[in-house]
């Protein structure tokens, strides 16, 4: 089984931190963290194991914070317990190949995605009871057991030929996607779900910041799930501004203040030493970036009483200024990832509603793909993720 994954190794860690300003190709190096090897096909991890073979995989904004260690030890995050090595690549459309005795949900054959795995282990996957009130809710992400370690964990991920999980670890593909709409579920799962957490009403406007593939897919999601709501995109690279303008979004002018005076009638107001700020502005912001500046971009750029949704992902300590927060009472709220979502009456999985709006041609994830790479090719790719002027919006594996 190839797999690439990222070990917690404190001096290649450390290493890589002190050497990539001065040497980028480090992270490929044996001085990196993460590595690419060859492992023993493992043994199914327990009686509801299963084993599954990769079709598709994509290239994540989280893989590649770990591969190119842009962390810092300090986040929430680093300090609670975790699967030791952590296996790149989630964003996967795999098939079962092999299941253990206990298993009641999936059969040889059966297309998969990778649902928790990747977030730790939850009180299904540990097989706890009860379960925790996050994972009754179906919002595993949050699980409350994450760090008490019982059970056997999987082997291997998506930038990989398979790996082994839990059944419950994964979502079961209906027959109506594609192997790439599988795999395409996951970020724009993650798009639908930032749109759930604060949905906007009619004549309403938001702002997307970034236009990757999760900007982008929150602004498809904010067409399908808030059609009455303005949506405005703020995009950097010819394919993010062509694909946005595609979904029905107006495109935001970089100076978003400006933008913000334009398109909401806020007022813009220069303070001493370059400080500029808006009353006024938009009613939603979805910060698909994460950054220190757009963070403090997005909590100006909201008016007062709206809301802030940080979507992206940052696994570094930020500065911002958050007087915004408490002067004009802009709520910032978080997301992660997917869990369970009240859509219409009814209670399903963010997987769930994502397939159902692609079904319903509600979103379209045509043209996402814009790369794809044998698994050998791992660097190239990568590469071609990162440089946006390569035209990319989503690398996959065709593996």
């Amino acid at each position: 089984m190839r797999a690439i994954y990222f070990e917690k190794n404190i001096p290649k860690i450390v290493a890589a931190l002190a050497l990539k300003k001065i040497w980028p190709g480090v992270i490929y190096s044996p001085l990196a963290p993460t590595v690419f090897r060859d492992l023993p096909e493992p043994p199914l991890p327990g009686p509801r194991g299963i084993r599954v073979k990769n079709k598709v995989c994509g290239i994540c904004a989280s893989d590649l914070h770990l591969l190119f260690v842009d962390v810092d030890p300090k986040v929430h995050p680093a300090a609670l317990p975790g699967n030791d090595p952590m296996y790149l690549g989630h964003e996967v459309c795999s098939e079962v190949v092999d299941v253990g005795a206990g298993v009641t949900t999936l059969k040889p054959g059966a297309r998969v995605l990778m649902k928790s795995r990747f977030v730790g282990r939850t009180c299904h996957s540990q097989e706890i009871s009860p379960v925790c009130r996050h994972c009754a809710e179906g919002n595993y992400c949050l699980c409350a057991n994450r760090g008490r370690g019982l059970g056997t964990p999987g082997v291997g991920g998506g930038w990989g030929d398979g790996y082994t999980a839990h059944e419950t670890e994964v979502w079961p593909a209906p027959d109506f996607l594609s192997d790439d709409q599988v795999a395409l579920i996951e970020p724009i799962a993650c798009g639908v779900r930032a749109v759930m957490r604060r949905i906007p009403k009619d004549g309403e406007t938001a702002l997307v910041i970034g236009c990757g593939m999760i900007g982008l897919a929150t602004v498809q999601a904010l067409r399908a799930i808030a059609p009455g709501c303005n949506v405005v995109a703020a995009a950097r690279y010819p394919q993010q501004v062509e694909h946005a303008k595609k979904a029905g979004a107006a495109i935001a002018d970089r100076d978003l203040l400006k933008a913000a005076e334009d398109m909401t009638g806020a007022a813009r107001y220069k303070g001493e030493f370059g400080n500029q700020t808006i009353l006024g502005g938009f009613d939603f912001v979805y910060d698909c970036v994460g950054s220190d500046a757009t963070i403090q971009q997005s909590l100006r750029l909201a008016r007062s009483g709206g809301t802030v949704v940080l979507v992206g992902v940052n696994l570094k300590p930020v500065k911002v200024d958050l007087t915004p927060i408490w002067h004009e009472e802009v709520d910032l709220i978080g997301e992660i990832a997917h869990g369970m979502e009240s859509w219409q009456g009814q209670r399903l999985t963010t997987f769930d509603l994502t397939a159902k709006l692609i079904g319903e041609g509600k979103i379209d994830t045509s043209g996402f793909i814009t790369h794809r790479f044998p698994l050998d090719r791992w660097r190239e790719a990568v590469q071609t993720a990162v440089d946006k002027q390569s035209g990319a919006i989503k690398v996959v594996f065709d593996l």
